[in-house]
């Protein structure tokens, strides 16, 4: 029995340029942060003939073809993993909320594989490998930030080359400022995400076929990752509550799918409320909202009146890791 563990992440700064549709013109800046909430990938030895796989589905697949799951099949046709083979995944957050899922669990999976086979695969060539399958094998409309961030961990700056090539630095924050962080950034859920291919598909082709505002929206979007770099370097949490803020006001501008009136009004009910900046995590139409608060108390119950539920976090700095191996 082997048994990964692989975090899920919130974007700090820059989402959204990590899709081969920007950044292969210009080059794409992300900063992203892995939390403690989790995806759990189990791989195991059965008896039993086929593919058996337990998700939020379960299957008994006879061969590789008839598995329905594409990330799993994909996977045990790139490592020839034979039958007799079980599979299992559980996370601490459903997928579909705006935290990387698919991306995780992609890592995590890989790691489970590499493990399996007994090989040993770098965070960076782990990441590579799951960019490569969602992207290229699969052709999702995904980016490279929740692979590269699940797979290192921690709070980091993924500068992207045209290329497609990442180079992956730790932010250079202080320790009282990571525990600043995860005092003041507070998180609830708002529901499940419900426009995140669409939203992402409309970027792509904008992006793509050189749609002005969608080009200098991204532009800006970048140069504000960069600016929320320096104010987190230099321990002005503050200056990037408000900069979250400005990151909101352009993001729910890039696609009409973004935002929506119920989401708009949470987040102006969280401003008047003790929040000095937020965002919305994922694509867009539900998931998170993450606020920089300045009272927390205020924030907390203003929330608790409108029946959102308060996700608790902290940063996670190990990545993808094999929990149990037997």
């Amino acid at each position: 029995m082997i048994i990964t563990r692989t975090p899920l992440r919130i974007s700090i700064g820059g989402g959204g340029t990590d899709l081969p549709s920007y950044y292969q013109q210009f080059g794409g800046y992300v900063i992203s942060a892995a939390i403690n909430k989790y995806v759990y990938v189990g791989m195991n030895r059965t008896f039993a003939s086929g593919y058996l796989l337990k998700y939020s589905a379960m299957e008994h697949a006879a061969s590789l073809d008839e598995i329905r799951h594409p990330i799993i099949r994909e996977v045990l046709r790139l490592h020839n993993i034979g039958p007799s083979t079980e599979i299992m995944s559980m996370a601490d957050i459903p997928a579909g909320t705006g935290l990387g899922s698919s991306g995780s669990f992609t890592v995590g999976l890989l790691k489970a594989v590499h493990a399996w086979e007994r090989k040993y695969a770098d965070p960076a060539a782990l990441a590579e490998e799951a960019c490569n399958l969602e992207m290229n094998i699969l052709g999702q409309p995904v980016g490279k930030q929740d692979q590269y961030i699940a797979s290192y961990g921690g709070v980091a700056c993924l500068d992207i080359q045209p290329d497609g090539k990442v180079n992956v630095s730790p932010l250079k924050i202080s320790v009282a400022s990571v525990h600043e962080l995860e005092d003041q950034l507070i998180m609830f859920f708002t529901g499940y995400t419900r426009s995140a291919s669409n939203v992402l598909n409309d970027q792509k082709t904008r992006s793509q076929t050189g749609d002005a505002a969608m080009l200098e929206n991204l532009h800006f979007i970048k140069n504000l990752g960069a600016q929320i770099q320096a104010a987190l370097e230099a321990g002005n949490t503050t200056r990037f509550g408000a900069l979250m803020h400005e990151h909101w006001l352009h993001k729910k501008e890039r696609s009409p799918g973004t935002s929506n009136e119920r989401i708009n009004r949470l987040y102006d009910i969280g401003k008047a409320n003790g929040a000095l900046g937020g965002k919305l995590v994922g694509a867009g139409g539900g998931g998170f909202l993450l606020f920089y608060a300045e009272d927390r108390t205020a924030l907390r119950r203003a929330m608790e009146a409108e029946g959102l539920m308060e996700v608790h976090f902290k940063f996670d700095m190990d990545g993808s890791t094999v929990q149990a191996r037997d």
